[in-house]
């Protein structure tokens, strides 16, 4: 996203533009995963349907709703999921206690996070994950197979939003696509291979730069 603004992008132009070449990523990540079978697709009908309302609502509003309150409130949250996957004990690839039956997490968590992915973005990836070990007690490895699937859907919502308006910019999204596939693929069979142990480091990285990027851009001007 940096990248897009610093090209002259808009806000919107941006959001757009990196949902097209994120929804490539997603899908590459999710067919493989599928393949290997973390996630079972027949099976998350409701949750990607779900999620792509929800992120076609949340690409509505961004329309609407400044995202300077959003860039001050996620550094916070991003910092506070990377702290829980650095010291939350017994995080592994096993399933643990479901605290929300699959319908209520279906039509609660998943949608919210969908929303906020169609209005803003940044840590999407973080939040579903934090929602499918927390709330629907999957391990690691599970977690981040359905965390493709219901990023995708809310990829795709938006995308339908955006789409009519002009906003996506294909020929510079096309050229991103191309490396999120093969970054995908090359990160899904990693994970698989390692498991755990790679996840959940990665994912205190990636949250906590997350957090620092947005923090630097709130106060950079």
């Amino acid at each position: 996203m940096p990248a897009l603004l610093l090209a002259g992008a808009s806000p919107l132009e941006t959001l757009a533009t990196n949902k097209l070449q994120g929804s490539f990523g997603a899908g590459t990540a999710m067919i493989t995963y599928a393949r290997a079978g973390h996630v079972n697709l027949r099976e998350q009908g409701f949750v990607a349907a779900t999620a792509l309302l929800a992120g076609a609502c949340g690409a509505f509003f961004a329309y609407l709703i400044p995202a300077e309150i959003l860039r001050m409130v996620m550094p916070v949250i991003l910092i506070a999921i990377a702290l829980f996957f650095a010291f939350k004990p017994g995080l592994t690839d096993a399933d643990r206690h479901q605290r929300l039956s699959k319908p209520v997490f279906t039509f609660t968590a998943v949608p919210l996070i969908a929303a906020y992915d169609g209005l803003f973005g940044p840590g999407t990836g973080s939040f579903f994950m934090l929602a499918f070990v927390l709330l629907a007690g999957m391990g690691l490895l599970k977690a981040t197979a359905h965390t493709k699937v219901a990023n995708l859907a809310s990829n795709i919502g938006s995308l339908l939003v955006f789409i009519p308006s002009g906003h996506v910019w294909w020929m510079t999204g096309g050229c991103m696509a191309l490396a999120q596939i093969a970054g995908a693929a090359i990160g899904a069979r990693l994970a698989m291979r390692i498991g755990a142990g790679l996840i959940k480091p990665l994912l205190v990285l990636t949250s906590t730069g997350m957090a620092l990027r947005l923090i630097w851009q709130a106060y950079s001007g």
